[in-house]
């Protein structure tokens, strides 16, 4: 049987803040977005990946301190494009830090409004071979 890690709950104090951040400078796709007058609940998820964050006021959201999650990665093909797009949107980003030469020892890092922290680290090979299959020909999971 093979499982999938899909989504993770990523909890925010402000909702719309946390979507223009995702999506407008990090570079997260909006899936949905819900509003009805019992909740709101969307999900984003990175270029390339099948695994998306939820933001929400439901109780499973705000069962977590805001800015809480620490660690969440991201892989991409080039750290340095990564981190000058990134940049170049807005995003704080610390310096690449090259921790071990071989491919994937290189990472760099930032945090989102509330403080939830996330390391993106440099997989050269998945510049050739996503880890999803079904990556469209000639594309990356940085595109």
């Amino acid at each position: 049987m093979l499982w999938s890690l899909e989504v993770v709950v990523l909890p925010v104090s402000d909702i719309e803040r946390s979507i223009a951040f995702y999506r407008d400078q990090v570079g997260f796709h909006l899936d949905h977005d819900t509003v009805t007058e019992h909740m709101h609940v969307c999900q984003l998820t990175p270029p390339g990946s099948g695994c998306s964050i939820v933001l929400g006021d439901l109780p499973a959201h705000q069962d977590m301190e805001p800015g809480s999650l620490r660690g969440l990665q991201l892989v991409v093909s080039d750290a340095q494009q990564a981190h000058d797009e990134l940049a170049g949107r807005g995003v704080e980003v610390d310096d690449i830090q090259v921790i071990d030469p071989r491919d994937g020892g290189t990472f760099f890092g930032f945090a989102d409004p509330d403080g939830n922290t996330w390391a993106v680290q440099e997989m050269k090979v998945r510049a050739d071979q996503p880890l999803l299959g079904n990556a469209a020909p000639g594309t990356s999971a940085d595109d």
